[in-house]
């Protein structure tokens, strides 16, 4: 076992729910909480082969595979992963022989954070795929992976798993705040002003990229995966009517610890989101615009609902892949001027429609009611890149994992105490 007073460089891998590629981060980490030292080295990404994506979204999307092929995707991935872990090390100048461990996520083809009745027993059960073994043995490297099921064994929601690192990048004496990860679904971990780790919850808010991934792919027959600077959706108009039916979604109104994916708001989502807007006569780009402005509205709402009636928070932490488009981000900044969720934030999007196209650098602030100020910030401001944080996250997480520590937070997740993560594949003997 490596001491606590070693440095370890250690390798974060990340798939997320939209599937389009694997984000890679090296980390040099050292010390125990609260004195643990981690610091990014580098990070870089790859896209998955066209026709394993489509089929990692098919099975996501609960289409039929026999456990065969469930098999020899989960082995498929690992190899994929293992690559993209070497690949990353020849791009940051490293020798894998000097990388001590790689932390993988794996791809998420299921999740459901709330029991429900199962062959006559109350069960919830998450499953990522990318087998931990396969990325050892390829890379020589001990790898840590499965992260989830450690929680939900403990009645947990498995997710979100990164308010733990949240919390050691952004605690402040004196300044709450919330980080905001906008993957294919938007998350947030509320951190008050001195808080401790008990004091810390999170909860997945709703869609991020993922409707508007999906829109733009369907639009544009698969020529185009997302909104490039929001190209389409700035093109197009809010649609008000689509837009406060979206905002009635019965997901928004459920209480935290909660979590969602694409088992909600995948392809059948997507089906009734187009009939919406052949009800409601929106054009395409319109409908993207709406996804969009429900995407940050959503947020908002959040945040009205579970955070500032109880915390005062003064500044939201933007990150992932949403944090580059400047539609969504100038969205966030001009709903942080809400004062109250009796406010219409369609309303409010539609006269400030000139701000929201600012730039991702834009910061605006919030008066709240109890006097203070929110300002809407990319996490690259703090020396985290927006594309970062969570392969950055999940290479603490193992290194957490690999000195026998719990990494979860039980007051985000739900569980009913502290666990340590994952599933150890160790590197083969030499």
């Amino acid at each position: 076992m490596i001491s606590d007073n070693e440095d370890m460089l250690v390798l974060g891998l990340m798939s997320g729910t939209s599937a389009d590629g694997i984000d890679v981060a090296l980390a040099r980490i050292s010390g125990a909480p609260p004195s643990l030292n981690a610091r990014l080295l580098g990070q870089t990404s790859f896209e998955f082969p066209h026709p394993l994506r489509k089929e990692i979204l098919r099975v996501a999307e609960q289409q039929p595979i026999c456990a065969g092929e469930l098999s020899q995707l989960n082995f498929r991935l690992g190899r994929i992963f293992a690559e993209a872990a070497l690949a990353a090390c020849g791009r940051f100048r490293v020798s894998p022989k000097r990388v001590s461990l790689i932390g993988s996520h794996g791809q998420t083809i299921f999740h459901q954070g709330l029991a429900t009745r199962y062959f006559g027993a109350s069960t919830a059960s998450t499953l990522q795929i990318g087998d931990g073994s396969v990325i050892a043995a390829r890379t020589g490297i001990t790898t840590v992976s499965d992260f989830r099921p450690a929680d939900m064994a403990l009645g947990g929601q498995g997710a979100p798993l990164v308010p733990y690192v949240d919390y050691l990048l952004y605690r402040h004496p004196k300044l709450g705040r919330v980080s905001l990860n906008l993957g294919g679904i938007a998350n947030i971990t509320v951190i008050p002003a001195n808080a401790k780790p008990s004091q810390v919850f999170a909860f997945d808010t709703g869609p991020a990229n993922m409707l508007i991934d999906a829109l733009v792919q369907h639009f544009t027959r698969g020529r185009e995966r997302f909104d490039k600077d929001a190209r389409l959706a700035r093109s197009g108009q809010i649609n008000p009517p689509l837009l406060k039916v979206l905002l009635q979604d019965p997901y928004l109104k459920l209480k935290p610890p909660k979590s969602t994916g694409r088992e909600y708001f995948g392809a059948a989502y997507i089906k009734k989101l187009l009939v919406l807007g052949r009800r409601y006569q929106a054009k395409p780009n319109d409908l993207i615009h709406t996804a969009t402005a429900f995407t940050a509205a959503s947020v908002a709402d959040a945040l009205h609902r579970f955070v500032l009636p109880i915390h005062r928070i003064h500044e939201l932490i933007v990150s992932g892949g949403g944090a580059h488009n400047p539609l969504l981000f100038g969205q966030l900044s001009v709903l942080a001027k809400v004062r109250s969720p009796a406010e219409n934030f369609t309303a409010l999007l539609k006269k400030d429609f000139a701000q929201t196209l600012a730039a991702p650098a834009q910061v605006l602030p919030r008066q709240t009611k109890q006097g203070s100020f929110m300002s809407v910030l990319a996490s690259s401001q703090f020396g985290m890149p927006v594309d970062a944080k969570e392969a950055f996250a999940f290479a603490l997480l193992a290194y957490e994992t690999f000195h026998q520590r719990p990494a979860n937070l039980p007051s985000a997740t739900g569980a009913s105490g502290p666990a340590i993560l994952g599933k150890i594949s160790y590197a083969p003997a030499a």
